[in-house]
């Protein structure tokens, strides 16, 4: 391996954690991003479960690529798998990701393991902004979660039409 990449569509884009040498949007076929991981931690609890992302089959997702020097690979790949394997509820995957200079490179990146208890699967807007506004866990209200989650992605120019939809129901509703 002569390379090694990272793929985030989520808080990985604007906090990675780790070091890196390059930072490219990018765009991974066949997962989306999608609020499909009942959070019953960080965004809810097991009472009340909030929603956060992972990436879905079907679709694209643009995201980011970051590069990461070889003297950080295996400091790199233990962060993430404390960060995300948490509760078992993503798969650790290496996924061809098309970076938006033209460059195709592999990427470790992490999908929803759809025979998890926790993966909620296809939710509409309004079921997902339902879920979404009462739900608070140890990292703070679900609803922050997402406003924040599409803050951010405007801000790198990326936009998901579908969170947006979810996050103007939420305040919609008056969350």
């Amino acid at each position: 391996m002569d390379e090694f990449w990272v793929f985030g569509y989520g808080s990985l884009m604007w906090n990675p954690g780790f070091p890196y040498e390059e930072r490219v949007l990018a765009r991974l076929g066949g997962y989306r991003r999608s609020l499909c991981v009942r959070s019953y931690v960080h965004r809810g609890t097991e009472d009340r479960p909030g929603l956060v992302l992972g990436l879905d089959r079907g679709g694209s997702c643009k995201g980011v690529a970051f590069r990461v020097a070889p003297s950080s690979w295996q400091s790199t790949v233990d962060y993430l798998r404390e960060r995300e394997l948490v509760t078992s509820v993503y798969l650790e995957r290496h996924v061809r990701t098309q970076l938006s200079d033209g460059r195709s490179v592999r990427a470790l990146t992490y999908v929803i393991d759809r025979a998890h208890p926790q993966y909620a699967g296809a939710v509409t807007v309004e079921e997902a902004a339902q879920i979404v506004e009462g739900a608070v866990g140890r990292s703070g209200p679900n609803p922050v979660y997402v406003a924040n989650t599409v803050a951010h992605l405007r801000e790198i120019g990326i936009r998901d039409h579908w969170l947006e939809s979810v996050a103007s129901a939420i305040t919609a509703n008056g969350a």
